[in-house]
């Protein structure tokens, strides 16, 4: 879907979300918004604007089904969604000690449910019409394993084959289904980590990335590239090697 009219991102109030809402803010386009921080949301609603979108924001976490299918279901009633980008995600990590319980249900609640949340309740819509396009933020985190983030590596790795499977179950239903896998990107998310980042890339330049990727509708879109080359060799390679590799690394906090 190379020009999508009617777009709704959540996880919108700051980073990779927030670039994307302002990249595809235009006059002719209408953006529906969610987040958790009503100052911030309301003020990335306020650039949109400018830009000329139509722009409506909810406050809504991603996670509560209820209040997301009420939400999604009243916005394609009035205007049927083109895109949606399930983006709305957390980390959170071990500090090299265990993760609890809490943090890792926690994170499988926002980062799995919350996808989910946001796809079925316009998938009935889309089908119907024949048309539409699904986005669903993963991870090069979802390719293997990390020490020190085991509930947020799990948890994109589950949206990551999510994704691949319902690409194949729409294909010839119209609808297009694409899988982002970023590395590390400046966001408030990456600003607590305490170790460097490589190819830590700025935040308005991977939402290009990935905008010109959904109007291609790749299947998946992985950047940066060396980033990507590096994860899928650690995948590929035997456990015990990177095993061994990856108790050097430093742990997230």
């Amino acid at each position: 879907m190379r020009d999508p009219r009617s777009i709704v991102i959540t996880g919108a109030s700051s980073g990779i979300g927030e670039e994307l809402a302002l990249a595809y803010a235009a006059p002719g386009v209408a953006l529906a918004l969610s987040g958790r921080d009503s100052a911030r949301l309301e003020a990335v609603a306020g650039r949109c604007r400018a830009a000329g979108a139509a722009v409506e924001t909810a406050l809504v976490d991603a996670a509560d089904r209820e209040a997301m299918t009420a939400w999604l279901s009243a916005l394609d009633a009035r205007a049927p969604v083109d895109l949606v980008i399930a983006n709305a995600g957390i980390s959170a990590g071990t500090g090299g000690g265990v993760e609890s319980a809490e943090q890792a249900r926690r994170i499988f609640q926002v980062n799995v449910d919350g996808v989910l949340n946001s796809v079925h309740p316009l998938l009935p819509g889309m089908q119907a019409r024949r048309r539409g396009q699904i986005a669903l933020m993963a991870s090069l985190a979802g390719f293997r394993g990390m020490p020190g983030a085991p509930a947020y590596c799990a948890s994109k790795a589950a949206v990551r084959v999510y994704g691949e499977s319902l690409r194949g179950d729409l294909a010839g239903q119209g609808i297009g289904v694409t899988v982002i896998c970023p590395g590390f990107v400046k966001s408030r998310m990456t600003a607590v980590n305490r170790f460097p980042m490589p190819f830590l890339m700025e935040t308005d330049r991977a939402a290009q990335v990935i905008k010109s990727g959904l109007a291609r509708n790749r299947a998946r879109i992985a950047f940066p590239w060396p980033m990507a080359a590096t994860v899928w060799l650690l995948a590929a390679l035997p456990v015990g090697l990177t095993d061994v590799l990856l108790r050097q690394a430093p742990r997230k906090g």
